[in-house]
């Protein structure tokens, strides 16, 4: 397995890419309102700031900045 390295910041911002296995799916934008409702649940939870997002039919990039005395970005 690889040994990614994670730099944790208090607060900091973070850029991800969460891709669908099936590269050909369009899933993500066929069921918007799933992604959206997960997305209000887990700010409730585990607040974040959306700084910016981009959405395609098979993945998905976004900035996602965290309160100033948190780094625990994978949580989320």
């Amino acid at each position: 397995m690889v040994q990614y390295r994670r730099n944790r910041v208090l607060g900091g911002s973070y850029f991800f890419t969460v891709t669908l296995r099936d590269r050909k799916s369009t899933l993500l934008i066929d069921h918007l309102e799933f992604l959206r409702e997960a997305v209000r649940k887990t700010r409730e939870a585990r607040p974040f700031t959306i700084e910016a997002w981009v959405l395609l039919p098979e993945h998905m990039h976004a900035i996602w900045t965290l309160p100033p005395d948190d780094a625990d970005y994978s949580s989320r």
